[in-house]
C-alpha cells in the first residue's frame, strides 16, 4: 500500500512546436480510482497514453506499476488495460469471439475459462452471441470493459468511458469499479461529468497541458477559495449582463433557474453585488461546488494552441 502504482514527475510531451503535457507530477496509490478530469483538448488521453507505453514521454522521469515508464514499457503494456474514448472492437464478431481474440493477444492461460469467466462477470453471458456492432452504447462498454479486464491487469486507464451512455448503465459501470478497486485495482479515469468525479478517491484537473489542482473533492473545492452566491427572480440574464466584467465578479454561470455568480475575493464580489442588489431577486450564500472550481479553473487557463 506504501508504493504508489503511478509514480511520475515532470513529465512533458511535444508534437512538433506544442508542448501538450507540460511538466507534471502524479502519484497514484493502489486500490485508488483517481479522476483525471479537464476539457476537450487539454492533454488527458496524451498522458495517459504515456502511462501505458504507447508514447513515450520527451522528458520526465518515473515508473508505472514498477517499471519505467521511459525504458520499460512492453512490460507496462503487459499489466494494463486500457479502455479509449471509441469502441475498438470489431463489429463483425460476437462478444465472446472478441474476448477470445483479446485472450489470445495477450496469451491469457486457460483461455476459454477467462472468456466465460469475463462473461459472467460482466452480465454478458446471455449475450454472448451477439455481435459487437449490434450492441447499444452501455452494452458495447461493458464489452470493453470485460476485455481490459480478461488479462487480470493491476491497474486500469479508462478515458472517458462513460461518454454517450444512459444514466442507469453510467451507475452500474461504477458500481463495477467501486467493486474492483475495492479489490485492489487501482484506476485512472478521465470523464466530463462531475458526478463522476465526485465518485473518486481523488481527482486531477488538467487543462491545457497544465495541471492546476489535484486531491480530494474536499480538498479541491477549499483551494479554489470561491464564494458563490445563487440567485432566483425574474429576467436573469437582464441581471447577469449588468453584473458581467463588474470588477470582482469571476463567472456567472446559468443553473437551470438560477444564476450562480462566484469570485475568489468575498469583500470585492460583495461590493459588485450591491450595485444591483434589489428585493426582486433571492439572493443566497451558497457553497461552491465543483462545477463552479472547474469553470473558475478554465477561465483563468491559457489555450496552448491559441
Amino acid at each position: 500500500m506504501s508504493e504508489p502504482v503511478i509514480d511520475v514527475r515532470g513529465v512533458i510531451k511535444r508534437f512538433g512546436d506544442k508542448t501538450v503535457v507540460n511538466g507534471i507530477d502524479l502519484q497514484v496509490k493502489r486500490g485508488e480510482i483517481y479522476g483525471f478530469l479537464g476539457p476537450n483538448g487539454s492533454g488527458k488521453t496524451t498522458f495517459i497514453r504515456m502511462l501505458c507505453g504507447l508514447l513515450t514521454p520527451d522528458a520526465g522521469s518515473g515508473s508505472c506499476l514498477g517499471y519505467d515508464v521511459l525504458t520499460q514499457q512492453a512490460l507496462i503494456k503487459r499489466h494494463v488495460g486500457y479502455m479509449t474514448q471509441r469502441f475498438s472492437f470489431y463489429e463483425d464478431l460476437s462478444i465472446a469471439e472478441n474476448l477470445d481474440f483479446i485472450a489470445r493477444i495477450y496469451d491469457v492461460p486457460h483461455r476459454k475459462d477467462a472468456v466465460a469467466k469475463s462473461l459472467e462477470n460482466l452480465g454478458l453471458k446471455n449475450r454472448r452471441r451477439q455481435l459487437a456492432g449490434e450492441l447499444s452504447g452501455g452494452w458495447k462498454q461493458r464489452l470493453a470493459l470485460a476485455a481490459c479486464l480478461i488479462h487480470s491487469p493491476q491497474l486500469l486507464l479508462l478515458d472517458e468511458p462513460t461518454a454517450g451512455v444512459d444514466p442507469k448503465a453510467r451507475r452500474d459501470f461504477w458500481d463495477e469499479i467501486h467493486a474492483l478497486a475495492a479489490d485492489g485495482l487501482t484506476v485512472l479515469i478521465t470523464t466530463h461529468y462531475m458526478d463522476e468525479a465526485e465518485r473518486c478517491h481523488r481527482i486531477a484537473y488538467l487543462a491545457y497541458g497544465e495541471l492546476l489542482t489535484h486531491g480530494t473533492v474536499r480538498e479541491v473545492v477549499d483551494s479554489a477559495a470561491l464564494t458563490t452566491w445563487c440567485v432566483k427572480g425574474p429576467d436573469l440574464r437582464a441581471l447577469a449582463d449588468r453584473l458581467r466584467n463588474r470588477h470582482g465578479i469571476g463567472q456567472i454561470v446559468a443553473f437551470g433557474n438560477t444564476l450562480h455568480i462566484s469570485g475568489r475575493d468575498a469583500a470585492k464580489l460583495d461590493q459588485a453585488i450591491a450595485a444591483v442588489r434589489t428585493n426582486a431577486h433571492e439572493w443566497t450564500r451558497v457553497p461552491s461546488d465543483l462545477e463552479d472550481v472547474f469553470i473558475s479553473l478554465m477561465g483563468g487557463a491559457t489555450d496552448n494552441f491559441a
